[in-house]
């Protein structure tokens, strides 16, 4: 590709959901129009931030990554030979994980349903017609899905928040939708009613289990003006008999984050961890975790087991699409760890157990 088709390629409508996923910064607003609360330790009153950690990129450092063409080709189809069709409940302390694909999944334990970061959507994007278009079908079809008693949003990028979605769950439905503080301001513009939390907040579910909002390595943004505009949260999900500590997306920075999880919550059954979107990695390392990092925080917050996601699914950086399952084999290799430990699942397959 030309430098020209480059740009004219740079420029489609899928712009917006672009430039959200990979966080450039380069405009000015004066009002934050999803969230009006007082100022903390983490919100400026305008935007969240991470104190003593910036990494905002500047539209120029955008522009070079695309123009590089450092792409790797994906099929324009990559099915899973899986399919689910979850269990209405799963009781007791057995845990049942089916994975919708990208970063979509259902959690089934102590006869509690939760939807993590649901997107049926065909595209992870604002627009129905372009933007990165899924290669695979969800694992789970949304007829197949039991009652959800909570649906779990981690932050509003379009992979991650799909309106579309959330409608059609709250019309089949799904009793709440948790998010972090400003994103209900954008659910409600699909008509869903949710309730939006800050860090450090401990809800309950029922049954016993508990969320908890935790912060991570990240940032927001919906398009080219609301950068950090809302806030982004990991998940600690706790059962009366272990937790769960689910990322959605991250960078590693100090890991300052991931050792707070270990001392807040102790040892976790299950971390679930992103393995791609890591590419370039000059470009994508402070907020998108490759293979390596992951293996080193399932270590750090001493998980018995992993579980990896974002990847397969939608082409939002440039590796490979099989390239993530085997830097992570490798580097479980290099650390040491039982492969068996922290599995790579295709939509419609499931981790199961005690």
């Amino acid at each position: 590709m030309n430098r020209r088709s480059a740009l004219k390629t740079f420029a489609a409508p899928a712009l917006a959901s672009l430039a959200a996923g990979v966080g450039f910064v380069g405009y000015r607003a004066s009002r934050n129009p999803y969230y009006d609360g007082p100022p903390s330790a983490h919100f400026d009153g305008l935007r969240f931030r991470i104190e003593g950690f910036s990494r905002d990129k500047p539209f120029t450092q955008l522009l070079r990554w695309r123009l590089e063409n450092g792409r790797a080709p994906w099929p324009d189809s990559f099915p899973s030979p899986a399919r689910d069709a979850p269990p209405a409940r799963v009781e007791g302390a057995r845990l049942r994980v089916s994975y919708v694909g990208h970063a979509s999944f259902l959690i089934q334990t102590h006869g509690v349903n939760l939807l993590v970061d649901p997107v049926w959507s065909e595209r992870a994007s604002p627009v129905a017609f372009a933007g990165p278009k899924r290669v695979n079908a969800p694992g789970v079809a949304l007829d197949d899905l039991p009652p959800i008693d909570a649906v779990l949003v981690s932050h509003n990028h379009y992979d991650h928040l799909d309106l579309a979605t959330l409608s059609a769950l709250a019309a089949r439905g799904a009793k709440r939708v948790l998010a972090p503080l400003g994103n209900d301001a954008i659910i409600a513009g699909a008509g869903v009613a949710s309730e939006a939390h800050d860090w450090g907040a401990r809800i309950e579910i029922g049954r016993g289990v508990f969320v908890h909002l935790e912060p991570i390595y990240h940032w927001s943004a919906r398009g080219l003006m609301d950068r950090r505009m809302a806030l982004w949260c990991a998940f600690v999900i706790e059962t009366p008999s272990a937790k769960i500590y689910h990322v959605a997306d991250t960078g590693f920075a100090d890991g300052a984050f991931f050792h707070r999880m270990r001392e807040k919550h102790g040892s976790f059954q299950l971390a679930i961890l992103p393995i791609g979107a890591y590419a370039p990695r000059w470009f994508m390392r402070d907020h998108h975790i490759d293979p390596d990092e992951a293996v080193r925080i399932m270590e750090i917050v001493g998980a018995q087991r992993a579980l990896a996601h974002h990847w397969g699914t939608f082409q939002l950086t440039d590796e490979p699409i099989d390239e993530p399952p085997r830097k992570l084999a490798q580097a479980l290799d290099r650390h040491g760890v039982d492969p068996a430990r922290f599995a790579t699942l295709r939509p419609g397959e499931i981790l199961s157990g005690a």
